[in-house]
């Protein structure tokens, strides 16, 4: 048997597709196409979607979490009010860890600001946050003496470094392109709800009745019958 060249096979199944699609956005009613766009248009009123509201919950951890670690290391320290004075008044440096704590501050606010109170759909803003973390935090681990302080010369550095780039990774790969695809879905009801207005009376299932075949073939046949049937009697 002779194959149809992969070229044309590949027409042929884009040009079904498309039929497909077209017949699929007439056979909704438009009453269907309204509450699809209103149920968009609703998520948009929300202001923040659910997966942007989840990464703000993440940042927010972020803060908490960091803050946590460094209130647990200045009571294993000597007690809060000393090592605070020593860490925040004193402030050095190669031993101190209260810039990590700022650079967690640092993280929540540009973040908070840039994709909660501005509602920003670019990732400029985390990848600033995540590249002045990392810079940060590797110059510190090199220079500083945090290592001989005990567990949390370890704890502090890494659990920020891993804290900003998997809120890099979620921002990325789960919000931008999440919301880019709920943005054209809506744009593609809304083409079409703007379709369907365009035609009379809307999309019907009366306009496209037509009467059962069955009952127009026993109609014919009836007809034929009766004409058959005179010659005969006649004779």
């Amino acid at each position: 048997m002779n194959h149809l060249p992969e070229d044309m096979q590949n027409t042929l199944t884009g040009s079904q597709s498309s039929h497909t699609s077209v017949r699929d956005v007439h056979s909704i009613n438009p009453t269907q196409l309204m509450a699809r766009v209103e149920s968009y248009e609703g998520r948009e009123k929300k202001g923040i979607s659910d997966v942007r509201r989840t990464f703000c919950l993440f940042v927010t951890f972020d803060l908490l979490f960091v803050t946590l670690l460094w209130i647990i290391e200045l009571n294993v320290n000597g007690g809060i009010e000393n090592t605070l004075e020593k860490e925040v008044v004193q402030y050095d440096y190669y031993s101190s860890y209260f810039d990590i704590f700022l650079l967690a501050v640092f993280r929540f606010k540009v973040l908070i600001l840039a994709y909660a109170v501005c509602r920003l759909r670019h990732w400029w803003a985390i990848a600033l946050t995540t590249a002045v973390t990392s810079a940060f935090l590797l110059a510190k681990v090199i220079l500083s003496k945090l290592f001989s302080q005990g567990a949390f010369g370890y704890v502090l550095p890494i659990i920020s470094f891993i804290l900003a780039w998997i809120e890099t990774w979620f921002l990325d790969f789960k919000v931008l392109p999440q919301e880019a695809e709920e943005e054209n879905r809506l744009l593609i009801v809304q083409d079409a709800s703007e379709r369907a207005a365009f035609i009379p009376g809307g999309l019907s299932d009366g306009q496209f009745y037509s009467p059962p075949e069955s009952e127009a073939g026993s109609e014919g046949e009836a007809e034929e019958k009766q004409d058959g049937e005179k010659p005969l009697l006649e004779l």
